[in-house]
């Protein structure tokens, strides 16, 4: 997501400013190992596309918030990658012309903000599908995925077409720079609505479903059922002998062995939700922190480092099909029944 001061005006382009040298082993090197990234991030997520699409059993929750994912990880891989591949090659300087530089930062703003909120749209499902599953009926929980959907969507499309209606300025043709907004008001509001708020969520979310799993584990160990004594007594008549029924004080203790089918299904929704925020966490926390603070401070970030940054956050649209599918028995039989076919 290409934030104020991600790109370099010309005076930094050459000397040590210039982290791609033309023809340079290290040059090419970055170069094709980021132009895979962005293949292998479109590929995987169409596949996972296709997929939801022709598997008949997949048109239905969670697999409509997959699907917004993958949705929005394909149109950072086919939209946003390769031009920021194109400024890099360029030293970070934009030769494209203003329109297309509005487009991209746009486009850029847009899919990303929508992919962080995906996966926290993901995590607040499986939060409630763990710790109310009484309540979270198929019903329930597919009006609140759309609602979600919409919603993430709806705040991405703000977040990235304020500065098209004045707030601020994308493009400066005399120091060829493309970048998003530095008016310091749509930083914070930006950074706050695409991350910081997102960030927030998952984790206090993640906090509980490890509550929950931890609760639900204690109570598992020893389950005892003790019933109240009771008296019965039933007479046949006044003068007739009484007939009474004593039950004594019964105790039953039963302990489970191993776990059950939804509790192993909870363990490992558990468990995916967990890496799947720790790899948007690491992604994109680098990125954010330097943008929150550079504004701040005027702090002079290195053109290397802010590279790493910004491409270490696109790398999480590559990361979230990898493992939502690596956690879903479903998929990988998908997958290879679809690749059966081609054959």
């Amino acid at each position: 997501m290409a934030y104020p001061n991600l790109t370099v005006s010309a005076n930094h382009s050459s000397g040590s400013g210039n982290f791609y040298r033309p023809f340079s082993v290290f040059s090419v090197l970055t170069l094709t190992l980021l132009a895979m990234l962005v293949i292998a991030t479109f590929v995987w997520n169409v596949l996972v596309l296709v997929t939801i699409l022709r598997v008949r059993t997949f048109h239905r929750v969670p697999h409509n918030l997959v699907a917004s994912m993958a949705i929005s990880d394909v149109m950072v891989a086919a939209l946003v990658m390769p031009l920021s591949l194109v400024h890099e090659l360029n030293g970070r300087r934009w030769k494209l012309g203003r329109v297309l530089c509005q487009v991209w930062i746009s486009f850029d703003v847009l899919c990303c903000t929508a992919s962080i909120w995906n996966v926290t749209a993901i995590a607040l499902d499986r939060y409630w599908s763990i710790t109310r599953h009484l309540e979270y009926t198929l019903k329930t929980r597919k009006r609140i995925s759309n609602v979600m959907i919409v919603l993430t969507w709806l705040l991405s499309s703000v977040i990235s077409l304020s500065p098209l209606f004045g707030w601020g300025e994308t493009y400066s043709e005399e120091q060829m720079e493309c970048q998003v907004s530095q008016e310091p008001s749509y930083t914070i509001f930006s950074t706050f609505g695409a991350f910081y708020l997102p960030l927030c969520v998952v984790l206090f979310v993640y906090w509980k479903i490890y509550k929950a799993a931890k609760f639900r584990i204690g109570s598992r160990k020893t389950n005892t059922i003790t019933p109240m004594a009771e008296v019965i007594e039933v007479k046949e008549a006044a003068h007739q002998p009484q007939i009474v029924f004593t039950v004594r004080h019964a105790t039953v203790t039963f302990q489970t062995d191993g776990d059950t089918w939804r509790e192993q299904k909870e363990k490992k929704a558990a468990l995916m939700v967990g890496i799947l925020i720790g790899v948007f966490v690491l992604c994109w926390i680098p990125f954010f922190i330097t943008e929150l603070i550079n504004p701040l401070c005027s702090c002079d970030i290195p053109p290397i480092w802010k590279s790493i940054f910004l491409w270490l956050g696109y790398s999480n649209s590559f990361f979230n099909p990898l493992i939502y599918t690596a956690f879903n028995k479903n998929y990988n039989n998908a997958f290879r029944n679809l690749f059966s076919r081609q054959r």
